[in-house]
């Protein structure tokens, strides 16, 4: 059932969108800039995090990290550490990288060309678009689950969602609606429309500016929209740590690049098979990941010494701390919550 309508159709519902936008537009501190930089850090946070939980954690860190330079002269468990509390922390290595990028090729400036600002490390097609719209202008449409969402009910849009060309059939239709010179405005309008009133769940089409022209709505089909055949079903994926202590230090290590939570600091996975002696207890804490259901153990050791633990130390690269120290450095989320547990303090 693909729409037939023609561009006007398109460019009058994307004329409503700004114009409801100029009204209801949410008034957020990153709204009030054109800076790229700025832009880029607020993008990449609020692309797994939602806006009320994530504001705090952009203001944090652009005060710690107000521009590229910054930025990029700051060590990876800093950075790391001003991410904490947001998750997916490959985000925040993939900024550090991408702020070294900006630095060597671009002479400290950042690109203002669509595909210039798509090779840096962790920018994706939407985030490349946001960006060059936003701040530069281009007529670009930041297209994500938002689009996909509103563009395909707004026009009874049966295009599967999950095919690997969604992603350009969208973003052909939103240039139909998008307005000349307006193209920054038009994909904020269409990120506050998606979040705020053309929900997955529970959308509030009464209080939507575009549902006299929804054919979705008018037929009363909202939730067959999007379509979406291909679901990834996640894989379960069994660990082991054990956390070792002595009269409250205890053994970490970073993490490196390969798998799960890169540079993040984790405990020892394995231990010698004489230390099995001194489990006081075991706790099993299952975590899910967006790709992935976690079921890990973590087995409590006190040892007898604080030399059984400086030997292991020193032959297994890991470090000995205490929870002080431990609050300068960034654990995987089921650590951290082991931790804060083990100490009764939030780390």
């Amino acid at each position: 059932m693909k729409t037939k309508k023609q561009n006007a159709d398109f460019l009058h519902v994307g004329r409503k969108l700004l114009d409801w936008y100029k009204i209801h537009g949410r008034d957020l501190p990153f709204r009030k800039t054109s800076d790229p930089y700025k832009i880029w850090i607020c993008e990449i946070i609020f692309q797994q995090t939602r806006i009320e939980q994530g504001l705090n954690h952009y203001n944090n860190f652009i005060q710690r990290f107000p521009d590229l330079k910054t930025l990029a002269a700051a060590e990876n468990d800093e950075v790391l550490l001003y991410w904490k509390g947001l998750g997916y922390y490959s985000r925040a290595l993939n900024l550090h990288k991408a702020a070294h990028q900006i630095m060597t090729e671009y002479k400290g400036v950042f690109p203002q060309e669509y595909d210039d600002i798509l090779r840096l490390k962790g920018v994706g097609k939407y985030t490349a678009a946001a960006i060059s719209s936003i701040c530069f202008g281009k007529k670009i449409p930041a297209v994500d689950g938002n689009f996909y969402r509103v563009l395909s009910r707004v026009f009874a849009d049966d295009f599967d969602v999950s095919k690997s060309k969604a992603f350009d059939y969208f973003s052909d239709l939103a240039l139909k609606a998008m307005p000349e010179n307006e193209a920054g405005t038009f994909n904020e309008a269409m990120m506050d429309l998606g979040s705020e009133i053309c929900k997955p769940k529970n959308p509030l089409c009464e209080n939507c500016p575009l549902n006299e022209d929804c054919l979705a709505f008018n037929l009363g089909k909202i939730q067959d929209f999007p379509v979406k055949t291909k679901k990834t079903k996640p894989t379960d994926l069994a660990l082991q740590y054990s956390f070792v202590e002595f009269e409250g230090e205890f053994l970490i290590k970073q993490r490196g690049d390969d798998f799960i939570w890169k540079k993040l600091y984790e405990f020892p996975i394995e231990v010698p098979k004489e230390w099995n002696a001194f489990i006081t207890r075991q706790k099993t804490v299952l975590h899910k990941l967006t790709h992935k259901n976690l079921s890990i153990v973590i087995n409590h050791i006190v040892v007898e010494s604080r030399e059984m633990m400086e030997i292991f130390a020193d032959e297994n690269g890991f470090m000995i701390v205490n929870e002080e120290e431990a609050h300068q450095k960034s654990f995987p989320k089921p650590l951290e919550n082991y931790l804060a547990d083990r100490f009764k303090s939030k780390l």
